[in-house]
């Protein structure tokens, strides 16, 4: 079922099928076929995959991953597959664990014909991976219980005191989380990234198990009153009637600097598996998710992507995020380990730094 903002999505009902088995598309003998592992959400994923068979003919098995665990589960079976490679491609919701596996030589290079013109922020300087249909990174609140006045603006106004107890996020070990704090931390620097982990836990700042979307539910639930999420979480949130906003946080001070300060901008990523089964098969399937209908799908799903092929995105003006940060992917993905250590242990374990 093709769920459109505003309308329903049923949440959750397959999370452990989604989590622990191979899918199969399509039905049959074993013929033409590529295997793919996602981490995007199920419901999203299944219309993309659904497009592609009906237009390359190929059949999908795809694994995906948990709410919990997003894309960490399936990066290290990667890892672990490395010799002996399962996967054709990866379709994972983040970029910056996509980043450490180039790095690692698990994925192979590989020049897509439809994205020549593709924005360089969003490819590798080597054709390891491309970026499509970014999500934000924002705070949702609770409109009820946060009046106009009090409501963050920043990142930074998070340590205030207003929020002490009243403030959850997800584990930074999974999914976007992590990233979006290693982005911090090069974007601020170290000592700045300190004390803003500091202000959390002197908040009392809650580590939720149950991801993103775990957040916006306690915001939802009256758990909390802000958290940290994405703009997808937020949208579902909405389109089920939950009386949950979202705020574009700056990461600066605008008196101080007046681009480059605003929202995070995560990109899916999509990659071949060096030394998999169907490299042929994998390349179509990359060059479908490059091509533009993948990203409509995404941009007109619940989860309201933001298009990055050019051109795509003006078609999309609701998904527009305003102001994205200026900050190299790179960067944060070498950044990645040490933002989310640091994190760990002064927001879990109560160590200080």
């Amino acid at each position: 079922m093709c769920v459109f903002r505003g309308m329903p999505r049923p949440l959750g009902c397959a999370a452990a099928i989604w989590a622990c088995l191979t899918f199969l598309s399509g039905c049959g003998e074993r013929g033409e076929e590529v295997v793919v592992y996602i981490s995007a959400d199920e419901y999203v994923a299944r219309e993309v995959v659904r497009a592609f068979e009906q237009e390359s003919g190929i059949r999908v098995r795809f694994v995906g991953d948990t709410e919990a665990q997003k894309t960490t589960g399936l990066v290290e079976r990667l890892r672990a597959e490395r010799d002996n490679p399962q996967a054709d491609a990866f379709w994972s919701s983040e970029i910056f664990l996509t980043i450490a596996l180039a790095d690692e030589g698990i994925l192979a290079p590989y020049e897509s014909p439809v994205a020549i013109e593709w924005p360089g922020t969003f490819r590798d300087r080597n054709s390891y991976w491309y970026g499509l249909a970014a999500r934000g990174r924002v705070i949702v609140y609770a409109p009820d219980r946060v009046p106009e006045a009090h409501r963050p603006r920043t990142w930074q106004d998070l340590t205030d005191e207003r929020f002490r107890g009243r403030i959850v996020m997800a584990d930074p070990r999974f999914g976007t989380t992590g990233g979006h704090f290693a982005a911090k931390k090069v974007f601020w620097g170290e000592e700045a990234y300190n004390e803003f982990l500091d202000g959390l836990a002197a908040n009392e700042t809650r580590l939720l198990a149950s991801g993103n979307a775990g957040v916006v539910r306690a915001v939802a639930d009256g758990e909390a009153d802000v958290g940290m999420t994405d703009t997808d979480d937020v949208w579902a949130a909405q389109a089920q009637g939950l009386n949950v906003e979202l705020i574009y946080p700056d990461h600066a001070d605008r008196d101080e600097r007046s681009t480059g300060i605003g929202t995070l901008l995560i990109p899916n990523t999509v990659a071949i598996v060096a030394g998999g089964p169907n490299p042929g098969n994998a390349a179509a399937f990359v060059d479908f998710m490059l091509a533009g209908q993948a990203e409509r799908i995404l941009a007109e799903t619940v989860s309201g992507n933001t298009p990055v092929r050019p051109g795509l995105a003006a078609e999309y003006p609701s998904s527009d995020i305003p102001d994205p940060l200026a900050v190299d992917f790179h960067e944060v993905a070498a950044a990645f380990e040490d933002a989310v250590t640091r994190a760990m242990r002064i927001l879990r374990d109560g160590e200080g730094r």
